[in-house]
């Protein structure tokens, strides 16, 4: 079964000859490397709409009484993360007033260090994670009192391992990412088990070489890149059976090129992010169609107003927006910034925060 794998491997990535493999690897400081290079799409391909995607995130963020705002009103922090790591792809950053932003997310923190989705509303994980990515973002880490910040998130650490989301004790591997992503870009590891998190983890892997949200429960690509992302920071990827998993991720792939989460489902962009960045961190990227997948991610673009959506023709959304422009960036898309695919964050951003350079 490995060899046709493999064999499978070598006949999609002799295919292609657009897009390049990446050779990731991780260093003694845990941080990809990610190739600078950057290819030309080819002929007939959609070209990305950057200038409307921008006026269409900024023009979100200005909209206070719409469907999307209001249905986005308790997480509005992640919504400032999926737009403003867009902006920052597309080197647009600037076009928001960060000090504006900054008081902002400082106003959502709460007394025992963690974060609201929005100003009044209850610490959670979630929400914690993005107002480090952001403050990131914007070279602004030092805002925070890391300790206080770093106490919040360790205090949700399980005796197994896991972690809870908040205060009311869900647990699900998604925390064990945002816990691990967070306390590694704050430089505070050493605060958590960090041992026991990836045994919980590697207890959360399925005969299938996916991970679930639990111990047992089905493999689903977003878990995977969760529990791939952690074990990558942690230096943990040894527990992974990168064939086994790498087949199963590319087995997403249907035929109109775009990915789904698990079998018999539709296909989304938001999984142009989830399993190709998994796929680049076990180092088995060149098992799927890039090219293909690629078209599949322009063609749900919103070409008069800007925004990317699930699929094409449907509504468009900062979410899907975000998680499209970063697939993109991952198949090394024209004009883009690169993006670790395992902090979500671009290299830039990453490689200052992590290696100080």
């Amino acid at each position: 079964m490995v060899s046709e794998r493999r064999k499978r491997g070598r006949e999609v990535s002799s295919a292609l000859g657009w897009f390049g493999s990446w050779s990731p690897e991780l260093s003694a400081s845990r941080q990809w490397s990610a190739p600078t290079r950057q290819r030309k799409q080819p002929p007939g391909m959609e070209e990305l709409q950057v200038e409307k995607h921008v006026k269409y995130i900024l023009a979100v963020e200005k909209r206070k009484d719409d469907f999307e705002s209001v249905v986005m009103e308790h997480l509005r922090l992640n919504g400032a993360y999926w737009g403003l790591t867009t902006l920052d792809i597309l080197g647009k950053l600037n076009a928001v007033n960060q000090d504006e932003v900054i008081s902002w997310i400082m106003q959502c923190q709460h007394e025992d260090g963690g974060f609201g989705g929005n100003i009044g509303h209850d610490p959670h994980m979630l929400y914690t994670l993005s107002a480090i990515q952001v403050l990131a973002l914007f070279d602004k880490l030092h805002v925070l009192d890391v300790d206080k910040v770093s106490s919040y998130i360790a205090g949700l650490q399980n005796e197994d391992g896991s972690f809870s989301g908040d205060m009311w004790g869900e647990v699900d591997t998604r925390f064990s990412y945002i816990a691990i992503c967070s306390l590694a870009l704050l430089r505070r590891l050493d605060t958590i088990d960090v041992g026991k998190a990836v045994k919980y983890i590697v207890s959360c892997k399925n005969v299938d070489g996916g991970f679930g949200c639990t111990p047992g429960a089905e493999s689903h690509a977003g878990q995977i890149f969760c529990c791939v992302g952690a074990l990558a920071i942690t230096g943990s990827l040894h527990h992974v059976d990168k064939d086994l998993l790498g087949w199963w991720l590319c087995e997403r792939q249907v035929k109109s090129g775009g990915l789904n989460g698990r079998p018999e489902k539709l296909p989304d962009v938001c999984y142009s992010w989830w399993v190709l960045s998994s796929l680049i961190m076990i180092d088995r990227v060149h098992w799927i169609d890039k090219e293909k997948l690629a078209k599949f991610i322009l063609d749900c673009q919103d070409k008069e107003k800007g925004g990317i959506s699930d699929r094409p023709d449907d509504a468009v959304d900062v979410f899907h927006t975000y998680f499209g422009v970063a697939g993109l960036s991952l198949l090394e898309y024209s004009g883009l910034k690169p993006i670790d695919p395992a902090y979500a964050l671009p290299v830039s951003v990453v490689n200052k925060v992590i290696l100080g350079k």
